[in-house]
C-alpha cells in the first residue's frame, strides 16, 4: 500500500475519531455534570441523548447532501461543527446551553457517522475493503478510549468542561487533513469527473483503474434517477430494509448502555466514581483491542458469521447480568460478587459487540446499498438508528430507577434474540464482492437486471 493510499484512509477514517470522543466523553463527565447542576434521572439522560437526537437530524441531511455535494466536503463540514460545537459546550453556563451544544455536536456526529463508512468503501479495493470500512469502527473505539483516558486523568479534579472541549483537537487535524484528500471516484463519476477519478484509482490501486472505472461508469449509467425519490423502487426496498434492520438492532442491543453509562452502573454496584472511571478504561482498551481483530477477520471469515458470533456472547453476557443483578444481594463494594460479576458481564459484552457488531455494520451499509441511493439510504438507515441509540439512552436511567438493571438487562438480551432471527433470515454475505457486482446481484433478484441486460449487446454476457 503506498503512503498516499496510507494518507488517505487515515484522514477519511478520522471523523470516527470525534464521532467516539463526543460520545464517550460523556460516561464519565456526567458524574460530574449531574454534581453542577443537580440533573435528576431524566436529565442526565437528557443531557446524554441531545446529541443523539443532532445524530438524528444530521444523518438525515447528511445522505442527500452527500450525494449532491460530495462525501469530503461533508466530512469537512462535520468537523467544523464539531469545533463549534465543543468550545460551546465546554463553557455552557447552563444546562440548557449544554443541551443545545450536545445537539450541534450531535449534528456533526451523525453527519460523520454516516459519510466516513461512505467515503472509506468508496475508495478501498475490493479485496481489503471489509478492513478499510472497519478503520472507522477502530477509530470510533480509540475515540472513545481516548474519552475514557480524559476522563480518568481529570476525575480527580471533577474538570468535565476540559473533558468535553478537548475534542477540539482532533476536529481541527480532521479539518485541515481532509482539505488535501480527495473525493471518491464513484461519486466523481456520478459528479461528471472522470478524469479526476481515474486519478484517485490510480493513487489508492496497483492495477485494474480501467476495468473498476468502466464498472462505475456502467452502473451509474444505468441510474440515472437517485435520490429519496428512488427510496422506493422495488429492486431498492430489500436492501433498504435489511440496511435499517442491521442499523436499528445495532443499538436495540444495548451496547450504548455500556458506552454511555457503564460508569454509573458500576456506581450503583459498590464503585466509586473515580474506581468506576479507572474500570471504564479496561472496557475501552478491550473495545479497541477486540476491534482490531474484527479488522483482521472481516475479510477472511465474513460478514453474517461474525454477526451470529457477535450475537451468541452479547446475549449470554446480558442473560447472566440480568440475572446476577436480579437474584443476588446489592453489593456494597467492587469486591463483592455481583460487582465482580457486573464488571466481567460488561467485560464480554463489549468485547463481543467490538468484534463483530461494530465494524460489520458500519462495514456492510454501504455494501448493500446501490450507488444511486447510497447516500440517501444511508441517511435513512442511520437516522433510524440514532433514533433507537436516542430511545434506549434517554430511557435507561428512569427504566433502571423503575424496574431496576436486571431486568432492563434481560429485555436487551430478548432483543438481541430477536436479531439473530434477522440475521439468519435476511442478511447474505457480501465478502469478497465488489460494490458493482453487489448491486448487480440485487437487480438482478429483483428484475431490474433483465431490463438491464436488455439494453446491452446481445454478444454480452450478463453479469
Amino acid at each position: 500500500m503506498e503512503l498516499s493510499s496510507r494518507r488517505i484512509y487515515f484522514f477519511g477514517a478520522l471523523g470516527g475519531l470525534l464521532f467516539g470522543y463526543d460520545t464517550g466523553v460523556i460516561s464519565g463527565a456526567i458524574l460530574f455534570i449531574k454534581q453542577d447542576f443537580d440533573l435528576s434521572a431524566f436529565m442526565q439522560g437528557a443531557v446524554v441523548a441531545s446529541l443523539l437526537l443532532g445524530a438524528m437530524v444530521g444523518a438525515a441531511f447528511a445522505g442527500p447532501l452527500s450525494d449532491r455535494l460530495g462525501r469530503r466536503k461533508l466530512i469537512i463540514a462535520a468537523g467544523v461543527i464539531f469545533t463549534l460545537g465543543s468550545i460551546v459546550a465546554a463553557i455552557s453556563p447552563t444546562v440548557g446551553v449544554l443541551l443545545a451544544a450536545r445537539f450541534v455536536l450531535g449534528i456533526a456526529v451523525g453527519c460523520a457517522a454516516l459519510v466516513v463508512p461512505l467515503y472509506l468503501s468508496e475508495i478501498a479495493p475490493t479485496e481489503i475493503r471489509g478492513a478499510i470500512s472497519s478503520l472507522n469502527q477502530l477509530m470510533i473505539v480509540g475515540g472513545i478510549l481516548v474519552a475514557y483516558l480524559v476522563n480518568a486523568v481529570l476525575a480527580s479534579s471533577e474538570a468535565w468542561r476540559v473533558m468535553v472541549g478537548l475534542a477540539v483537537v482532533p476536529s481541527l487535524v480532521l479539518l485541515v487533513g481532509m482539505i488535501w484528500m480527495p473525493e471518491t471516484p464513484r461519486f466523481l463519476v456520478h459528479d461528471g469527473e472522470e478524469d479526476e477519478a481515474r486519478e484517485v484509482l490510480e493513487a489508492v490501486r496497483e492495477d485494474g483503474h480501467e476495468e473498476e472505472l468502466e464498472d462505475i461508469r456502467k452502473v451509474e449509467a444505468e441510474e440515472q434517477d437517485g435520490g429519496l425519490r428512488a427510496l422506493g423502487a422495488d429492486w431498492v426496498r430489500p436492501a433498504l430494509l435489511v440496511a435499517i434492520g442491521l442499523a436499528v438492532f445495532q443499538q436495540l442491543v444495548g451496547i450504548n448502555t455500556i458506552i454511555y453509562y457503564a460508569p454509573t452502573t458500576l456506581t450503583n454496584v459498590g464503585y466509586s466514581d473515580q474506581s468506576a472511571i479507572y474500570a471504564n478504561i479496561v472496557i475501552g482498551v478491550l473495545n479497541v483491542g477486540m476491534t482490531v481483530l474484527a479488522i483482521r477477520l472481516v475479510d477472511r471469515v465474513g460478514r453474517k458469521p461474525l454477526l451470529l458470533a457477535g450475537l451468541a456472547g452479547m446475549v449470554t453476557s446480558l442473560l447472566v447480568l440480568g440475572v446476577s443483578l436480579s437474584v443476588m444481594s446489592e453489593p456494597k463494594s467492587p469486591s463483592d460478587p455481583a460487582a465482580i460479576i457486573t464488571l466481567v458481564c460488561l467485560a464480554t459484552f463489549i468485547a463481543s459487540f467490538a468484534a463483530t457488531w461494530g465494524p460489520v455494520v458500519w462495514v456492510m451499509l454501504p455494501e448493500i446499498l446501490p450507488l444511486s441511493v447510497r447516500g440517501a439510504a444511508l441517511g435513512v438507515a442511520v437516522s433510524l438508528q440514532w433514533l433507537a441509540n436516542f430511545a434506549v439512552s434517554q430511557s435507561f436511567p428512569p427504566m433502571v430507577d423503575a424496574w431496576g438493571a436486571g431486568t432492563v438487562f434481560l429485555g436487551y438480551a430478548a432483543m438481541g434474540l430477536i436479531a439473530t432471527a434477522f440475521v439468519l433470515a435476511f442478511v447474505t454475505e457480501t465478502k469478497g464482492r465488489s460494490l458493482e457486482e453487489i448491486e448487480g446481484d440485487l437487480q438482478d433478484a429483483t428484475g431490474m437486471g433483465d431490463r438491464r441486460h436488455t439494453r446491452e449487446s446481445p454478444t454480452t454476457a450478463p453479469r
